[in-house]
């Protein structure tokens, strides 16, 4: 007999073998119709996979992530599957569950390509194959049985990820109907779930990214357990459209991109920039009551200094690759990462426990090569500025530094209105079956972990936990938002690190007069100025707060003969610290307040002759139309109380 520990506490007692279904089957039929997946001792796995040993037990529905991923991973293999039936002697790469649906990189033989006009043929095809219900089944294989399967197959890539990927012992594959894909899992019991099917678009991708590999096709979508899931998706996706960041950001004026600078470099143009120094200056003012000091580094480092941090190892590959400095024959990097910066400014000069923990802060801007077909907005790019910060404390501060994080974070997400309701928390660990992708010792991993489990409870956190999702140098608790159409981002993270300090060596004296090893822990509320920017456009629609739009008020004045008047307005606000612009342009007044009320302006004043004669303005709110009539300074002052309001949040 096993015990099985549910979430709510509650234990089971079931023969060795069980499975997820029959567990939940043995709770409630109707439960058991509507799970897709299970948890298994922080794993996902399937349903009919057996349970051999005391395991914390939880059920996924289609609604959990856990669930989507475990369906749309399937689905995935279903799009496979037709695709193999309708164009024999397709090329599979890979083909991953993703945030909204799935893709499969495919590369069709003789030189064919996928357009949307396939679209409904291909459906078609995964509706008929989906409705046979074909059994989703799991095998372990060696990876030379593996090489030889698919090497008969004709499946080139997939022998590539075999031989120079995988290693014997670590591979499974899984079969429905005639099609076999390698994967991990986990999937559906069977495709019988899969009810409706939606492909959403193609693009080109090169296999493993790499522009000098073969050119393929990226073949994307979604698909649900019911109709009326797709019908509010397809509702939720015109929404998106309208708050898409990058069309209401160029209408604002906010930010721009040129070829000729290079793609996924954003440009912040003066409204913008405004816009994005004020959300600075908001967690310059959180951060400084909690005791941080605030530095600048380089925008290059040493790739030594990388090499020592372990960025290199894990993250070379997407970086911009050195820069060459021929007469000295040294190599810098744009930097990737703030943190080894910030262990060199720590490892300055001798540091007494006295100081600690010793909290450094900086806005620094970091580079990633992302390739050009994942590049998206500003919410993918190669060039970003993080909100960072490094605290290095004793491990007896671990805890207390951490709470105090969270607060920070909780401060930001409530002055733009994230509720509780609107946050989910994760804590990200490291895979303890794949730790070659960590650095340090079990026993610093225990204690991070650990950290971070007990100040959740201390705050009284609802977290879930994730395997594998981890950084490489420590565990993390990530924030998730969602938007106002229910969309989520990861935004604010904080990460406990034990193993940066060890390779770069740092050190304090204790009050024992002997060295001791700080604990770092990194942090960005914003998580970067460019994607909290592009959540925040896309959450309001642009409609920022009114402290933090770049244009409180336009003027518009009914005629040129009042434009003189209409400056002198302009000139009164900006006395009381009022941002307005003037719109003078010789329009008619209607066409000036609807240009106006698409940029977003909160406030707009109209002046004409009753105006410019008793020194008042007609004030229209956004959304509420007519204010009616005041004086100038009356109103100048309404918005700095409103402004004051809003402030006082942070």
């Amino acid at each position: 007999m096993i015990k099985i520990t549910l979430p709510d506490g509650s234990v089971l007692e079931r023969e060795a073998g069980v499975t997820g279904y029959e567990i939940a089957e043995s709770i409630s039929p109707a439960l058991a119709r509507s799970v897709v997946s299970c948890g298994v001792n922080g794993e996902t796995v399937e349903l009919n996979r057996p349970i051999t040993e005391d395991a914390e037990f939880v059920l996924y529905k289609f609604d959990d992530e856990q669930g989507k991923h475990t369906f749309w991973h399937t689905s995935a293999h279903l799009l496979a599957e037709a695709l193999q039936e309708l164009y024999p002697g397709v090329q599979f790469g890979f083909g991953p569950a993703i945030e909204n649906g799935f893709y499969y990189d495919v590369l069709l033989p003789d030189g064919k390509q996928i357009s949307e006009g396939d679209f409904a043929t291909i459906e078609d095809k995964m509706k008929e194959l989906a409705g046979k219900k074909e059994p989703v089944v799991r095998r372990e294989v060696s990876k030379a049985d593996a090489l030889k399967e698919f090497a008969a197959d004709g499946q080139t890539f997939k022998v590539e990820h075999i031989d120079q990927d995988l290693e014997d012992g670590t591979i499974t594959t899984y079969t429905q109907g005639n099609f076999t894909d390698l994967c991990r899992g986990p999937h559906l019991v069977n495709t019988g779930d899969i009810k409706v099917v939606k492909l959403t678009s193609v693009a080109g991708c090169f296999w493993r990214g790499d522009a000098e590999r073969e050119s393929m096709q990226r073949l994307y979508g979604i698909s649900f357990p019911k109709k009326k899931m797709l019908d509010d998706y397809l509702l939720m996706l015109e929404e998106a459209k309208k708050r898409d960041h990058r069309k209401i950001g160029k209408e604002m004026e906010l930010f721009m991109f040129s070829d000729r600078v290079g793609k996924g470099l954003p440009i912040w143009l003066p409204k913008g920039t405004d816009l994005r120094l004020r959300l600075q200056e908001m967690l310059r003012k959180i951060q400084k009551q909690y005791g941080y000091q605030e530095v600048i580094t380089p925008n290059i480092g040493g790739k030594n200094l990388y090499q020592t941090s372990g960025h290199w190892d894990h993250y070379g590959k997407d970086s911009f690759q050195p820069i060459q400095t021929p007469e000295e024959g040294e190599e810098y990097l744009l930097k990737p990462m703030n943190c080894p910066h910030h262990c060199e400014i720590f490892a300055n000069r001798p540091r007494s426990y006295k100081e600690l923990p010793f909290r450094c802060a900086e806005f620094g801007t970091v580079y990633r090569y992302e390739m050009s077909g994942e590049l998206h907005g500003l919410t993918r790019v190669r060039c970003f500025t993080q909100d960072d910060a490094h605290i290095f404390c004793r491990p007896d501060q671990v805890k207390k530094e951490f709470t105090n994080v969270i607060d920070i974070i909780q401060r930001v997400f409530s002055t733009f209105n994230f509720s509780d309701e609107n946050v989910e928390v994760q804590i990200s660990l490291r895979d303890p079956k794949d730790k070659k992708k960590y650095i340090g010792s079990d026993e610093d991993w225990a204690s991070a972990e650990q950290a971070i489990v007990d100040a959740c409870e201390e705050k009284g956190m609802k977290a879930r936990k994730e395997i594998g999702e981890a950084a490489f140098y420590g565990p993390k608790l990530d924030f998730m938002v969602k938007d106002a159409i229910g969309r989520r981002w990861q935004l604010g993270t904080i990460q406990v690190d034990y193993q940066l300090p060890q390779r770069f060596q740092l050190e304090y004296t204790g009050e024992d007069n002997q060295k001791h090893r700080p604990v770092m822990i990194h942090r960005a509320p914003f998580g970067s100025m460019e994607r909290f920017v592009a959540v925040l456009i896309e959450h309001t629609a642009g409609h920022f707060p009114l402290w933090l739009t770049p244009d409180q008020v336009a003027i518009l004045p009914i005629s040129d003969k009042f434009n003189d008047y209409a400056k002198q307005v302009q000139e009164v606000l900006g006395q009381y610290d009022v941002r307005a612009i003037l719109d003078d342009r010789s329009e008619k007044i209607g066409r000036k307040i609807r240009d106006n009320e698409m940029k977003h302006i909160p406030y707009l004043l109209i002046v004409g002759e009753k105006e410019a004669a008793d020194g008042l303005v007609s004030v229209r709110k956004q959304g509420q139309g007519d204010q009616g009539s005041m004086k100038i300074e009356d109103f100048a002052k309404k918005i700095n109380e409103e402004v004051r309001s809003m402030t006082e949040k942070y």
